[in-house]
């Protein structure tokens, strides 16, 4: 861009040199036809082509292209060169930034997805150590309600053994007295062993 700017420089020198190379020919053009129609000129009353006026013309003419030229090269165009070299700077800047942003955008995000997929990580395993755990207070747990009902199973057998002698008992005492009441009742007499032994024997038929 800066090159470009100093192309343009130079060529608006060069075409401000010609201006005053064609402004001095035509000055010269000028004084010529001057000469030629000096009498025309004056009788016309334009001070512009008084002959007499053309030498103090000529110079102005040229100190004005030469103070155009120096305002041009030395004071315009620089300035225009330096807006246009800020302009690229910050635009070179601006785009570096942008470049070193999105870097960093990238970054970040690389860094979210390490994150994020350890947190998975350390999470399947507490949820997995969390499960070991879990099922070994279940199995814990079954264990001893296993044993809690095996030693309930026991205790209820030995109770229902123990209600079941309890019961054979009274219903052996229950009969021996029913069937003395009734050997009574029927006029008999018999020995309280035979009737003993009679209901024992009855009763162990019935077991069997």
């Amino acid at each position: 861009m800066f090159s470009l700017l100093q192309e343009a420089a130079t060529t608006a020198v060069e075409h401000s040199e010609e201006v005053a190379e064609h402004g001095a020919e035509a000055a010269g053009q000028a004084v010529d036809a001057a000469a030629h129609g000096a009498e025309a000129a004056s009788g016309a009353g334009m001070p512009q082509l008084d002959f007499s006026t053309f030498p103090n013309q000529i110079f102005w003419l040229v100190v004005t292209m030469l103070v155009l030229y120096w305002v041009l090269s030395r004071v315009a165009l620089p300035r225009i060169a330096a807006v246009l070299s800020d302009r690229q700077g910050a635009i070179t800047g601006d785009l570096m930034a942008a470049e070193e942003f999105k870097q960093k955008a990238k970054d970040a995000e690389a860094a979210y997805d390490a994150a994020l997929a350890e947190a998975r990580s350390e999470a399947q395993k507490i949820v997995a150590a969390n499960r070991a755990e879990i099922q070994k207070q279940l199995d814990a747990a079954i264990a001893d309600a296993d044993a809690e009902i095996a030693a309930r199973t026991v205790e209820s057998e030995k109770r229902i053994g123990e209600i079941r002698a309890s019961a054979l008992a009274d219903s052996q005492s229950v009969a021996r007295d029913v069937t003395a009441e009734l050997v009574r009742v029927f006029g008999g007499n018999a020995d309280q062993g035979q009737i003993d032994g009679a209901v024992d024997s009855r009763l162990k038929g019935v077991q069997q």
